[in-house]
């Protein structure tokens, strides 16, 4: 490819490998776009046809994976077993690159949705755990333990440093050291609703609440594939805070 464009697409480095350039980079999101639009025909022919094949990728927070998906993926793929479902979880920065990078069709992650189309679908707000008094937030406070999803959240109101707070990978995790007294937590009331755990709860001020809801570029133009399984979770969710 190359040599077709007369143009370079990678650094050619002895211990890290192939890195891709700034213009690798425009070519392979192209590419990844190219690809989807091939997979939308064939999904489109096959719609035409009474028959729903293929395959569909979710980028999913894990509590969205939990409360959500897990609730009508069995209803979804007993309907279309020809469909191939692939959920990839991230942080909502993961998934926010996921969707930019066209290498997911929808997601379900937390507000704010950036630039993309969205719907919410539940409510959820922050709370404190392992202390019995309001948790006031501020710029520059320290010594807090988040998980990773939640300082994402946290992070785009004030000035929190990771470097002075504790950043674990999941609410588990956290809520494990919360416990052995290591500090105070800050988490989301649904993450801590469906993982559970010994901890007291207390208020965060100023209030965070924040949404679960899908995003994609356009809601209204999915995949058939994504567009079915969008049609469920609306059904399995509509009216729920």
């Amino acid at each position: 490819m190359e040599q077709k464009l007369n143009l370079k697409l990678f650094h050619r480095d002895k211990r890290r490998g192939l890195i891709l350039t700034d213009a690798g980079e425009k070519i392979l999101l192209l590419a990844r776009q190219m690809e989807n639009m091939e997979e939308r025909i064939y999904q489109t022919a096959f719609r035409e046809n009474n028959f729903l094949g293929g395959k569909l990728r979710i980028a999913s927070v894990p509590i969205a994976t939990t409360l959500i998906l897990s609730k009508v993926l069995r209803a979804y793929r007993e309907k279309y077993p020809a469909v191939t479902v692939e959920i990839k979880e991230g942080t909502p920065a993961d998934v926010q690159k996921m969707l930019e990078s066209y290498t997911a069709d929808f997601a379900i992650t937390y507000s704010p949705f950036a630039t993309f189309d969205s719907e919410v679908l539940i409510e959820d707000e922050m709370v404190g755990i392992g202390f019995d008094k309001t948790v006031e937030l501020r710029d520059g406070i320290e010594n807090l333990i988040f998980c990773r999803a939640g300082f994402e959240i946290v992070r785009k109101l004030f000035k929190v440093d990771v470097n002075k707070n504790l950043v674990v990978q999941n609410a588990e995790t956290a809520i494990k050291l919360v416990e052995e007294g290591n500090g105070v937590g800050i988490i989301s009331k649904l993450v801590l609703n469906a993982t559970g755990g010994n901890v007291n709860i207390c208020k965060v001020l100023p209030s965070i609440k924040t949404q679960l809801g899908l995003a994609a570029y356009d809601l209204s133009n999915l995949t058939p594939l994504a567009f079915e399984f969008v049609r469920i979770i609306r059904e399995a969710f509509r009216g729920v805070e």
